[in-house]
């Protein structure tokens, strides 16, 4: 059984204006680029209209010639992962079948040979391996020049789906509040740095927890502290063990973060006063969850 709750409203990114830089345009053709779970749910709505300063963003629909371009451009992915990329997947698959207004453009990665990593090449995503493992003999590149990859690729929102390395402290400069990660339980229990995969379910069942699910939240310098964003509830049966509580919480990830990244692409993401982010009803504008 599983209990969602999304939090959610509007935000204004501008744009980041391309940088010269001596790294070369990465080519579709040499893809060397590649981190979640719901059921029947009883989902809660609040109405909170007078909690959102909605004036103290721009105004993100630019009227030109009666269209309302910036909100209905596609936005530009990058999608950073370890591993499998079973999110990423998901993400990309929502973005092929239009329920999610948005391209991956670019997949990092920090495994050249991930399952991910193959995926993206399979579908014509460049891959960018980011760091270069230690045995490697070349340097990589640096996080600056990370950021002005990015830049150069368009890319509108960074999600980290399953990606085990700690962002750079420049990427998350360059990307305020545009970086998004999902953990495999309910923040901020069960997180910080050395909590990931089964040690988190590992974690949740020793503690007798009831309930957990996954969350994503916005990135900052640390592990795991970034604002929350949304969450999903799933129960903990009494002889779960760590691999069957990961199967329901993956599942639930699945659904739960492309729902998201379908919110940020339709820029339905809004901050309450006090700095939590809330996401907007795609149906009825009056409604947060």
């Amino acid at each position: 059984m599983a209990s969602r709750v999304l939090f959610s409203s509007k935000l204004t990114f501008p744009a980041n204006p391309p940088r010269e830089t001596s790294i070369a345009p990465f080519s579709p053709s040499r893809n060397v680029l590649s981190f979640s779970f719901r059921s029947s749910v009883d989902r809660f709505a609040m109405r909170i209209r007078p909690l959102v300063k909605a004036a103290s963003f721009a105004p993100t629909i630019a009227e030109a010639d009666g269209s309302r371009d910036e909100a209905r451009r596609r936005k530009k992915l990058a999608v950073f992962v370890s591993g499998g990329g079973s999110n990423f997947k998901k993400i990309h698959e929502g973005c092929i079948g239009g329920s999610v207004k948005g391209d991956i453009v670019l997949l990092v990665t920090n495994k050249k040979d991930c399952g991910g990593a193959e995926y993206a090449r399979s579908n014509g995503i460049p891959v960018l391996v980011f760091p270069k493992p230690q045995r490697e003999s070349s340097d990589g590149i640096s996080p600056a020049e990370l950021v002005d990859v990015l830049r150069e690729y368009g890319v509108d929102f960074v999600l980290l789906a399953g990606y085990l390395k700690l962002i750079p402290v420049e990427l998350v400069k360059a990307f305020p509040k545009r970086i998004l990660n999902i953990h495999p339980a309910l923040l901020p229990a069960f997180g910080g740095k050395g909590l990931y995969g089964m040690r988190v379910h590992k974690a949740v069942l020793a503690s007798g927890a009831r309930y957990s699910g996954p969350t994503i939240h916005f990135v900052d310098e640390e592990y795991d502290t970034g604002r929350i964003l949304a969450q999903s509830a799933v129960r903990v049966i009494a002889n779960d063990t760590p691999e069957e509580l990961a199967k329901r919480v993956l599942h639930e990830e699945h659904k739960l973060y492309v729902e998201v990244v379908a919110a940020i692409c339709e820029e339905r993401i809004e901050w309450r006063e006090d700095g939590v982010p809330l996401i907007q009803s795609k149906d009825n504008h009056d409604e947060y969850y």
